[in-house]
């Protein structure tokens, strides 16, 4: 196979804010938060944009140090993120989600780039920063679901212990459908970025199994840690 992946045009590109805009006036005539839908689109432009073109300079630095301050911005960031639809608990549950993010997501980020990947620097970007991406947001959005649910079950006056493992089962519920789905209903991001770049499909699917197994794994350790420590926390 050979690279016919296309550069986008500008021009484009900004179709697909059509259904975006779709969306948008939906929310509006409903007379739902339509105003959250735009901050996030807007949001999420900017920051692609500052990351693409800060990417280029870390890609070509390529300094340990660059690499450890990214990957700190970005659990930093993540863990704050994780307990947005619990925002009056953030301050008192921040720790917990930082550390169950190092114990699921960092270390399983250290697993799979030294032990699967094995390449040399440890801290090469062009595979540490996409990994890294890949896990602390997999691992925020279970963190975020398992805290949701925790707490809602804890206001339904469910003990913590039974409050634990249901939203323990709530937080992977995505990651599983995902598992049940990829190559039947979907062909995810990193699958479907390397074939479209000409990589032999036989070789994505290795690389598209080593990122479900460390997305479920990782999410799963930070759930867990989270839920372990905060149901301890509401029990004594």
């Amino acid at each position: 196979m050979t690279n016919t992946i296309s550069i986008i045009p500008i021009s484009s590109l900004l179709f697909i804010l059509i259904p975006v805009v779709v969306v948008l006036w939906v929310q509006y005539k409903w007379s739902l938060d339509y105003k959250e839908g735009i901050y996030a689109i807007s949001r999420m432009l900017a920051q692609l944009l500052v990351i693409g073109y800060f990417l280029g300079y870390i890609f070509n630095a390529s300094q340990a140090w660059i690499i450890i301050l990214m990957l700190s911005v970005m659990l930093l960031s993540s863990s704050w993120i994780a307990l947005r639809s619990i925002k009056k608990f953030r301050k008192q549950y921040y720790f917990y989600v930082l550390l169950s993010l190092i114990l699921g997501g960092l270390s399983t980020l250290a697993f799979v780039t030294q032990s699967v990947l094995d390449f040399e620097p440890w801290y090469k970007p062009q595979y540490v920063i996409p990994l890294a991406g890949m896990i602390f947001s997999n691992s925020m959005n279970s963190v975020s679901l398992a805290a949701e649910r925790f707490f809602e079950e804890i206001n339904r006056d469910v003990g913590p212990i039974k409050a634990r493992n249901i939203a323990f089962k709530a937080a992977m519920i995505p990651i599983t459908n995902s598992l049940f789905a990829v190559g039947l209903v979907s062909l995810p991001g990193m699958m479907t970025g390397q074939i479209l770049s000409g990589v032999d499909p036989l070789i994505a699917v290795r690389y598209q199994i080593m990122v479900m197994a460390m997305l479920f794994g990782a999410g799963g350790i930070s759930s867990a840690v989270f839920l372990h420590l905060v149901s301890k926390k509401i029990n004594t």
